[in-house]
């Protein structure tokens, strides 16, 4: 149990106490300090103030930028930027947290370097330069691979590493330059050109390992940029951590995350071509397997209706046929033969009922005049005219002596 007493003239404080104290103490003692740092987790909420902290290589502090004083900047803060700033040494009394109320911050080193690199982005983007529709192909196995990088670097290892585990057979050239320091975007633009004079290889790997904006700084001259574009090989750049972006990576052919990176975008896996082979092997076994069943199979229907349609066999079907049709002929020659003949006594005695001769049979007599006219009616002829009469046995010649008109 904690027994120890506190003198009598020590001053207890409550927490809230203690930290408005000790705020009031930075304050007073740390007025308009200049610091100098990199910006990280930054963060800007709705509010337009701006949170961030402030380090170094081996300690960080809690800085805000209230809106006011960030309406005034020239520039737009990001991570990784080295600034330069004027602040209030303060705490947040709520949690105790030790801060830097910025008024005032301004770019240095990477922040100049920064703006450098904005221009001449702009620049070779409005030439053109990162357009995809002229980036050359990638070869899918190149006959042999350039590297360009330091030849005592890690990214060298790496990627000899890389591929020799994912195509070991596939030859390595390797262009040593400087990657870093002033001549080496000279020996960097060099190698380019070497290569392609030479034409030793189908395929350029340019690399270095990661570091700071500086120190990856001769990747961003224009110089080099101009060479990337110029070289009539494809290249493939793995420059830095897959944060970092070069000008080298916009104007590449194709840009990879890093080294390792690189090396994997420009062979495909030995393993998994091997795999793809014996996929491709067994796929095709089984289509000519399939292909033999199917002719097989044709050929036995073809067998079948050899057979089936055999010349004597088709004979013996249309004789069969003919004999059919034969007696099915004969058969509606009969019944329309036998149809006529009972058409024709129909018509027969149709017209016996109807013949004239018929009518005189029973009574009738048909008279006409000299003129072969039938006489309907007595106003047909005159007295003293000669009339013929039509019986139905004979026919009786006779003048007219009296007419008498009903």
């Amino acid at each position: 149990m904690y027994s120890h007493q506190a003198p009598h003239d020590t001053t207890i404080f409550s927490v809230s106490q203690l930290n408005r104290q000790v705020k009031h103490l930075l304050e007073q003692h740390f007025f308009a300090a200049t610091i100098i740092g990199e910006i990280s987790n930054l963060s800007q909420p709705a509010s337009g103030h701006y949170y961030f902290s402030l380090k170094d290589q081996q300690s960080q502090i809690r800085c805000a930028l209230f809106k006011h004083q960030a309406q005034r900047l020239t520039f737009k803060p990001k991570n990784g930027l080295q600034v330069k700033i004027i602040a209030d040494v303060s705490l947040y009394e709520a949690r105790g947290d030790y801060q830097l109320i910025v008024q005032a911050m301004q770019e240095t080193g990477e922040g100049i370097l920064y703006q450098q690199f904005e221009e001449l982005k702009s620049k070779l983007d409005h030439k053109g330069w990162f357009a995809t529709d002229i980036k050359k192909p990638i070869p899918t196995i190149p006959r042999t691979i350039g590297i360009i990088t330091s030849a005592t670097g890690a990214a060298v290892r790496d990627i000899q590493a890389t591929l020799k585990r994912r195509f070991p057979s596939i030859p390595l050239i390797i262009y040593p330059c400087m990657v870093q320091g002033i001549d080496a975007k000279h020996q960097i633009s060099l190698a380019i050109k070497t290569a392609n004079r030479r034409k030793e290889c189908d395929v350029l790997i340019l690399a270095r390992g990661g570091g700071s904006l500086e120190d990856l700084w001769a990747f961003n001259e224009e110089i080099v940029a101009t060479a990337i574009h110029k070289s009539r090989l494809p290249i493939i750049t793995g420059i830095g951590h897959e944060t970092d972006t070069t000008i080298a990576d916009f104007v590449a052919d194709l840009r990879a995350a890093t080294p390792t990176a690189a090396a994997e975008h420009s062979t495909p896996d030995v393993s998994q071509l091997q795999n793809a082979l014996t996929a491709q092997e067994q796929h095709l076994k089984q289509l000519i397997h399939n292909t033999l069943n199917r002719h097989i199979q044709n050929l036995h229907w073809l067998y079948k209706d050899l057979t089936q349609y055999h010349p004597k066999n088709k004979i013996q079907q249309h004789q069969q046929q003919l004999a059919t049709l034969q007696s099915r002929l004969h058969a509606q020659i009969a019944h329309n033969l036998q149809h006529k003949q009972q058409s024709l006594a129909y018509l027969s005695q149709s017209l016996n009922l109807t013949s004239p001769l018929t009518i005189l049979q029973r009574g009738y007599s048909i008279t006409k005049t000299s003129q072969n006219e039938l006489i309907h009616s007595s106003q047909q002829v005159k007295t003293g005219e000669t009339i013929s009469t039509r019986l139905h046995s004979g026919t009786l010649t006779s003048k007219i002596t009296d007419i008498t008109h009903d």
